[in-house]
């Protein structure tokens, strides 16, 4: 496996896991009354305000990101599913499948890449091995491929 996930690939696999997340969100949020209020925006402040009726929506989104994103790439299948889609799992720098512990220490480091005016996204196309601030900071790196299987009965 030396092959990447460069840019682009990873961009369209975002695009597809923020379609997954949402859905979830909004399902989840409807079943529970979170983030269905009919309170209305009179001018633009109130826009990019934030709440304590804002928390309980806040709270099930970050739950949902981290279960989803840290959850599908240390489980055996090593990506998201816009990941799987398109190829793509996620390895430590050994080519082998990440712990819980580092897939969530990834999904943080990313408030982070996002953080400074998403550069530390934009460090993916200009990379020797594709990585971003988020990647380097965990020690990851995306892949274009299968998962190497050490362990079969994984998937039985």
């Amino acid at each position: 496996m030396n092959e990447y996930g460069g840019f682009w690939r990873r961009v369209g696999a975002y695009i597809i896991d923020a379609i997954v997340v949402s859905i979830a969100i909004t399902v989840i949020g409807s079943i529970f009354g979170i983030g269905t209020s009919n309170t209305q925006v009179d001018d633009l402040s109130a826009a990019f305000s934030y709440n304590a009726d804002d928390a309980p929506s806040m709270i099930m989104s970050l739950v949902i990101g981290v279960g989803y994103f840290a959850g599908m790439e240390s489980s055996a299948w090593q990506a998201t599913l816009g990941k799987k889609a398109l190829g793509m799992v996620v390895t430590d720098l050994h080519g082998n499948r990440i712990s819980f512990a580092r897939a969530l220490g990834r999904y943080l480091a990313k408030i982070l890449s996002g953080l400074i005016l998403l550069i530390g996204y934009i460090m993916v196309a200009f990379t020797e091995r594709k990585q971003g601030l988020h990647d380097m900071i965990a020690g990851t790196l995306v892949h274009k491929g299968q998962p190497r299987i050490t362990d079969p009965s994984v998937f039985e």
